[in-house]
């Protein structure tokens, strides 16, 4: 009999709980970019290739960029590491090194506490000789 108590109590707890994250949702983050490419075209080897990735939080907690990584040495990003509040917008500033000729395809991945915790951004072009 007394198990039963148990089993019925633990029940009701786990009834009780479910039915409040059912009313009260988990506010989060959301990252929104305005474009996740950027085609630098054709560029003369040696100039400046800077491009700029801007986002919004659309979500209703604050945002925070966790990382920004280029996938090699020769993409460089930038951004505030100041918290995002819900609505605000802000950007990543990226710059390529062009001083190897040749066509390239480039990522920036960018992690947060955003429902979409991963956010993978591209640079493309081709550094031509002057």
């Amino acid at each position: 009999m007394r198990s039963i108590k148990i089993i019925l109590l633990a029940f009701l707890i786990a009834s009780v709980s479910v039915s409040a994250q059912k009313k009260h949702p988990v506010q989060q983050a959301e990252l929104v970019f305005e474009n996740t490419r950027y085609d630098f075209g054709e560029l003369p080897v040696g100039s400046p290739a800077h491009c700029e990735f801007k986002f919004r939080n659309a979500g209703k907690a604050t945002l925070v960029l966790n990382s920004v990584r280029a996938s090699c040495g020769c993409t460089t990003p930038e951004w505030s590491k100041a918290p995002i509040p819900a609505g605000k917008t802000g950007v990543i500033k990226v710059k390529y090194n062009t001083h190897i000729p040749g066509t390239f395809l480039k990522t920036i991945t960018v992690i947060s506490n955003a429902r979409n915790e991963m956010v993978v951004l591209s640079i493309r072009g081709k550094v031509t000789l002057k």
